[in-house]
């Protein structure tokens, strides 16, 4: 065989070779894609999701200047409820874990600072958009709050609701904080 015959045999090959190459990825790419097809993306949560009572799990916040991980409110587990109704409006109250009963049925000004310290609750309207919910607080029982909105991003995993709050100063130690709720339905 000439070297001229000899050139034109591996480029003929190699034309071949990359033909069947080409071939073999473009069924690949397509058996992929008709692959992605198939795959149903990730439901974006509805408000019927939301809708109805849902119980605290846990609550830990992230100091921003530091990064420091700390419970939010006093312990791993505080008792926290939240409520919404398809009507648009939304009920929370959060007692810290640890709380101290009164020594007596009136409390001392002590004693009811602590409690007050220790306890938020609020009411409003609420709107929710499949990634984040808005508060809108009308009533609080810190009148700071009453007419301000409160903004959380909203994931939902294992049949829990997780949100996360924008940066803000916490209302315990004014440190600017994100604080990461988890709520669970009661059983």
């Amino acid at each position: 065989m000439t070297n001229h015959a000899r050139f034109h045999n591996q480029k003929l090959h190699s034309l071949v070779y990359a033909t069947i190459v080409l071939e073999v990825d473009m069924r690949v790419g397509f058996w992929i894609f008709g692959c992605c097809l198939l795959v149903s993306p990730a439901q974006a949560l509805d408000t019927k999701d939301i809708l109805g009572t849902w119980r605290l799990a846990t609550a830990q916040r992230t100091i921003v200047d530091t990064g420091e991980v700390v419970d939010s409110y006093g312990g791993p587990r505080p008792n926290g409820w939240i409520n919404y109704d398809a009507s648009g409006r939304v009920m929370v109250v959060v007692a810290y874990q640890g709380r101290e009963k009164p020594a007596g049925a009136a409390p001392t000004d002590a004693e009811r600072a602590r409690l007050h310290r220790s306890f938020f609750a609020y009411a409003g309207t609420y709107t929710f958009d499949g990634k984040s919910i808005t508060h809108a607080i009308d009533t609080s029982w810190n009148e700071a709050w009453t007419g301000t909105s409160q903004v959380r991003d909203v994931a939902y995993a294992d049949g829990k609701l997780v949100y996360t709050t924008r940066p803000a100063p916490f209302s315990g130690d004014g440190k600017v904080s994100v604080v990461t709720l988890v709520w669970e339905r009661p059983n």
